[in-house]
C-alpha cells in the first residue's frame, strides 16, 4: 500500500506546474526599468554601471535580494527595488541570466593583462568565480565585464562599502591588492571574452 501512494503522490508532484519556475518573458517586461542604467539586453553604456547580461541567475537574484533589504546601497537602485518582490526578482534573474554576455573589447594594453593574470593567479580569483571567470551560481560573470567598474568594486570591497554574499572574502582579497594590482586585475578580466 505504502508503494502504490508514494507512485501516486510522485505523480501528482511531478503533474504538477512548478510554482517558483521563473519566468524569463515576464523577467525581460519588468527589465525594461533596467535598460536605462544597465543598457538595452543588459549591456552597460554608462560609467561605473555594471552589464547583467550573462551574469550568473542565482548571482543576480541575491543582489537584488541584498540591495531590497538595504545590505548594498545605490541611490538609483533603492527606489526600484522597493517596487519588485520575490517572483520578480526571480524572473529578472533569469531574464538576465538567459541574454549573451557582453563582448570583451580587443585588449589595447597585453602587458596589463599579463599583470592582471597574475593578480588572479595569485589570489585564486578562479576557485570561485571559475577558470574561465564566467561566474557560476551565486558568484560573479567578471569576464567582459565594465572596466572602470570592476575597479570600483574592488574599491568598495576594500573598504567595506559593498557587502553581502562573498562580502568577507572580496574584502580579504581586495583589501590586500595595490593600486596597481586593482586597475591590472580590472584590465585582464575586461577583455577576457
Amino acid at each position: 500500500m505504502r508503494v502504490v501512494w508514494f507512485g501516486i503522490l510522485s505523480a501528482v508532484f511531478l503533474m504538477a506546474p512548478a510554482a517558483d519556475a521563473a519566468d524569463v518573458a515576464a523577467g525581460k517586461a519588468k527589465a525594461e526599468i533596467c535598460a536605462g542604467c544597465h543598457g538595452d539586453n543588459g549591456i552597460s553604456q554608462m560609467e561605473n554601471i555594471p552589464s547583467l547580461a550573462g551574469q550568473p541567475d542565482q548571482y543576480l537574484q541575491w543582489q537584488l535580494v541584498f540591495f531590497r533589504a538595504g545590505s548594498r546601497k545605490n541611490e538609483q537602485m533603492q527606489p526600484i527595488v522597493e517596487q519588485i518582490n520575490n517572483e520578480d526578482i526571480r524572473n529578472l534573474g533569469a531574464y538576465f541570466a538567459s541574454l549573451t554576455p557582453p563582448k570583451s573589447p580587443g585588449d589595447d594594453d597585453p602587458d596589463l593583462s599579463k599583470k592582471g593574470a597574475q593578480a588572479a593567479a595569485g589570489r585564486r580569483c578562479a576557485s570561485c568565480h571559475t577558470d574561465s571567470y564566467a561566474g557560476t551560481k551565486a558568484v560573479a560573470r567578471l569576464a567582459g565585464q565594465r572596466e572602470e567598474y570592476l575597479v570600483k568594486a574592488l574599491h568598495d570591497y576594500r573598504t567595506s562599502q559593498r557587502v553581502g554574499g562573498a562580502g568577507a572574502a572580496m574584502a580579504e582579497i581586495a583589501y590586500s591588492l595595490s593600486e596597481e594590482e586593482i586597475t591590472a586585475l580590472a584590465h585582464y578580466l575586461a577583455h577576457l571574452q
